[in-house]
């Protein structure tokens, strides 16, 4: 037996203005809509990020967002009308930049990621 799918999931208080929001982050619609409070973005095979409403909840979330091309990601979310933080030197090479969604959720893109370090 394994694990074949991850879920993170992130609480927002607004499913629509959330989805506006995440589409922005991700660059192009939701994957899934299962339910009225829930949207669904497949990140990779087997990861998906999950926006739901929980208003009790909602901005007590952490997402970190590993990229290839921090600069370029952070251009394209500009882009996009999102207003990513500047960049920070964490440890190792990795360097950090802080976005926060529509109800104080933490988004960090991460630059520099490696498995091992």
């Amino acid at each position: 037996m394994s694990i074949h799918h991850l879920l993170a999931v992130v609480p927002v208080s607004d499913i629509a203005t959330s989805r506006q929001w995440y589409a922005s982050l991700f660059g192009r619609v939701e994957d899934n809509n299962p339910m009225p409070s829930l949207v669904e973005w497949q990140v990779l095979p087997g990861a998906w990020v999950q926006v739901f409403h929980d208003a009790d909840r909602a901005g007590s979330g952490l997402l970190n967002v590993a990229v290839d091309d921090l600069e370029a990601f952070l251009d394209a979310l500009r882009d996009r009308g999102l207003q990513p933080g500047e960049i920070t030197d964490a440890n190792k090479g990795v360097r950090l930049a802080a976005l926060t969604d529509p109800d104080g959720n933490a988004v960090t893109i991460i630059g520099g990621f490696r498995v091992r370090y």
